[in-house]
């Protein structure tokens, strides 16, 4: 998960993100769109969907959690937000 600061996204919500492993690299670059308790979305309705949200991004990230209850407790407790990047540029050295 990232912290970050909502004013800053929306002054600049334009990111580069770079995945490395070994001498291989792939960078992302497109729009951000902060996602979390602060910063509400029309498609976030509630709390629960913002939960699973939080999961989804950790598990897809390759996280796993013995207890998924503390796990939840955890991100509410310190206001844990999600960065969606939609894609406009991909490259890489491979």
């Amino acid at each position: 998960m990232a912290r970050s600061n909502s004013a800053t996204l929306g002054a600049r919500p334009q990111l580069a993100v770079t995945f490395r492993n070994g001498w291989q690299w792939a960078t992302v670059e497109g729009r951000a769109q902060l996602v979390g308790p602060d910063d509400p979305r029309p498609w976030l309705v509630d709390g629960e969907r913002l939960r699973l949200l939080l999961r989804e991004v950790f598990t897809a990230a390759g996280g796993t959690h013995d207890d998924w209850d503390e796990y939840d407790r955890v991100m509410a407790q310190e206001q844990r937000a999600v960065v969606l990047i939609t894609p406009t540029r991909i490259y890489s050295n491979g």
